[in-house]
């Protein structure tokens, strides 16, 4: 197995990282080797001044700093790798520094759009569809999970009698998240009646399910978040139901670590953009309103 084989079975099974992870840094990393071999080194040479060389002209061809953030990301998880393996005689990688990240505000639907995009009932059709739809609408608005998150749910991660959803998140890390009566409606729709026409041999045990009976996809996913919030007259996205509720959370009293287990937020510093989103709110409102504003 090639020394990319080993750490992606590294990323996958040790440090449980997502596949949408796994296929970047590994992207990353065929772009070192690449260039490793123009400049005609050995891996086992690898070193800070050669990784800031492949950063430098990386950021001449215009690489954004997320992008340049991320590849520094894979390398001193390669480095590490590496020295673990033997392959470098120490591990450059904790004097590798990420260019610093100019963060913009997530994009957030406020209460009202919230309120049209969940009380809006699809009258494109009948059938299973316009079902699911909702249910994954009122679940993702609801639980403020990602739509990965969501496809991956089984029927018994839903205890209706608790009202809480257990999520499997990044890291393979797991949390449980409370979802509301509307939502709970909803997935008690889906469950009884819907879901029953998708069922197959393929179906598992998936709580939601796609056109054949398999388990729904992350893209259908977003396509039925698209399909209702276009119907209800919104202007939105999929991850944009997760953004909103966070800040919801927070313009109703919620504090900072409680929304930051609420989203499964490794740190709080994730968690932190919502607070700017709403003191923007919070300052165009005194703006608006406030007589000596």
């Amino acid at each position: 197995m090639t020394v990319l084989g080993r750490f992606r079975t590294h990323l996958t099974h040790e440090l449980g990282r997502s596949p949408h992870t796994v296929r970047g840094y590994l992207a990353d990393l065929r772009a070192l080797l690449a260039h490793l071999d123009e400049t005609g080194h050995e891996l086992a040479e690898l070193d800070v001044p050669l990784v800031r060389a492949w950063l430098s002209r990386a950021r001449e061809a215009g690489a954004s700093r997320s992008t340049l953030a991320r590849r520094v990301a894979a390398v001193r998880a390669f480095t590490r790798f590496l020295h673990r393996e033997g392959t470098l005689d120490s591990d450059p990688g904790p004097r590798l520094s990420a260019p610093a990240q100019q963060r913009a505000l997530p994009t957030v639907l406020d209460e009202r759009q919230a309120a049209d995009a969940l009380s809006h009932t699809d009258g494109t059709g009948e059938g299973p569809v316009p079902v699911r739809r909702r249910a994954v609408v009122e679940l993702l608005y609801a639980g403020g999970i990602r739509v990965a998150e969501l496809c991956a749910l089984d029927v018994a991660d839903l205890d209706c009698a608790r009202g809480t959803v257990r999520v499997i998140g990044k890291g393979d890390k797991e949390r449980s998240v409370p979802v509301g009566a509307p939502a709970l409606d909803a997935l008690d729709a889906w469950l009884t009646g819907a879901r029953t026409e998708l069922l197959t041999r393929a179906s598992g045990n998936a709580l939601f399910l796609g056109a054949r009976g398999g388990r729904l996809g992350v893209r259908q996913a977003r396509e039925d978040v698209h399909a209702h919030l276009r119907a209800a007259g919104v202007d939105g996205a999929p991850h944009d139901l997760r953004h909103s509720a966070a800040t919801h959370l927070l313009n109703g009293g919620a504090d900072l670590r409680t929304v930051q287990e609420f989203l499964g937020h490794a740190s709080p510093r994730s968690t932190q953009v919502y607070t700017h989103v709403s003191v923007d709110r919070l300052r165009a409102t005194y703006q608006q309103a406030h007589p000596r504003a």
